[in-house]
């Protein structure tokens, strides 16, 4: 019987080496698209189907990525676990799960007894209490790809994939003003995340703009819960001048300022306009429908997960930021007082 055809018979057939075919089929980034685009066709012709696990053992590699994330039931997090999911698939590679329950001492412990080796990379979405950065620091000394998304330290060189918060919270803030709101109160997340102070940012920014005073007792920080919004909106209803409007920084903290306002015989919209940040399903189930900031959820985690390839297929390519925009999605839960 005839031997099987083999990486060295295409090899022999193109006129090249064993170790460019090899490299041909893992998509190293110094292989010449040309040349891969041959041994993908004659592979292809030939009904040669490279042996996944010998290659992954040639190269050092494992095909796997680690995904660590602050929650697994969240449909924010779910949405972008699915975008990276699409595109781990499309480039042959398998996702593990680590879930920190948005724990700081977790997501420590998780790191530091990882098995790097059975890891080419990791993506991360750090806790809202993560404070400090050595955990990621020494994996990435390690020389560990890390592409960090959504929720992203600060001043660390790495790259990242976010949406752009502050351009969210200034469209939301901006489309309160121009419904008529005067005394907009921002329900903002934990002080130090990166995401949270954008998002502050992009509220004030937008009051300077429009000449509007800023007043600090109109900004509460707490968690990201419904029960977080409810208790942050309990505490502004009890103001000598209560807010005419809410911007919560997600829509979870929004439905339980909604729920909130309604037991206090308010209505919502017309007393209170209420504005959210993610388009969270639940934003068509409660009472008015939450108007919201869409986030490309899905996206980020697509290119968040394609980010980190490149990075693991070339270990000099530069670190980027990238910036995805988000989109005012507009229900009942603000009107316009001045048409």
């Amino acid at each position: 019987m005839k031997n099987p055809i083999g990486i060295k018979d295409i090899a022999e057939m193109l006129g090249i080496s064993v170790s460019t075919v090899s490299r041909a089929f893992r998509d190293t980034h110094d292989v010449n698209p040309i040349t891969r685009q041959k041994v993908l066709s004659l592979a292809k012709e030939l009904n040669f189907k490279p042996n996944k696990n010998a290659s992954a053992l040639a190269s050092g590699s494992t095909k796997n990525i680690g995904v660590v994330i602050p929650f697994i039931t969240n449909y924010y997090f779910s949405t972008v676990i699915s975008g990276i999911q699409e595109e781990a698939y499309e480039q042959d590679y398998n996702i593990i799960l680590y879930v920190t329950n948005d724990s700081i001492v977790r997501e420590q412990n998780l790191l530091e007894n990882l098995s790097t080796s059975s890891l080419d990379g990791l993506l991360i979405s750090i806790s809202s209490d993560s404070y400090t950065h050595e955990h990621f620091e020494r994996l990435m000394a390690k020389g560990l790809p890390i592409v960090f998304f959504d929720r992203v330290p600060n001043d660390i060189a790495a790259s990242k994939v976010v949406q752009d918060d502050f351009a969210g919270a200034f469209q939301a803030t901006q489309f309160l003003l121009e419904s008529g709101a005067k005394r907009i109160a921002h329900i903002a997340g934990p002080k130090d995340l990166n995401f949270t102070q954008q998002r502050l940012n992009g509220y004030l920014e937008a009051l300077k703009h429009f000449n509007m005073p800023i007043d600090n007792s109109l900004i509460v920080h707490s968690g990201f819960s419904q029960l977080h919004g409810s208790e942050d909106t309990n505490k502004l209803l009890t103001l000598p001048q209560p807010p005419d409007a809410i911007f919560a920084v997600n829509d979870r903290k929004a439905v339980g300022a909604i729920l909130t306002i309604k037991k206090h015989g308010l209505q919502i919209g017309v007393d209170i306009g209420v504005i959210g940040f993610t388009n969270d399903p639940i934003s068509t189930v409660v009472e008015p429908n939450l108007t919201t900031i869409e986030e490309p959820a899905f996206d980020i985690g697509k290119r968040s997960c394609a980010l980190l390839i490149r990075h693991i297929k070339n270990k000099n390519f530069e670190i980027q930021d990238i910036i995805l925009p988000g989109t005012l999605v507009v229900r009942d839960s603000v009107v316009n007082k001045t048409s």
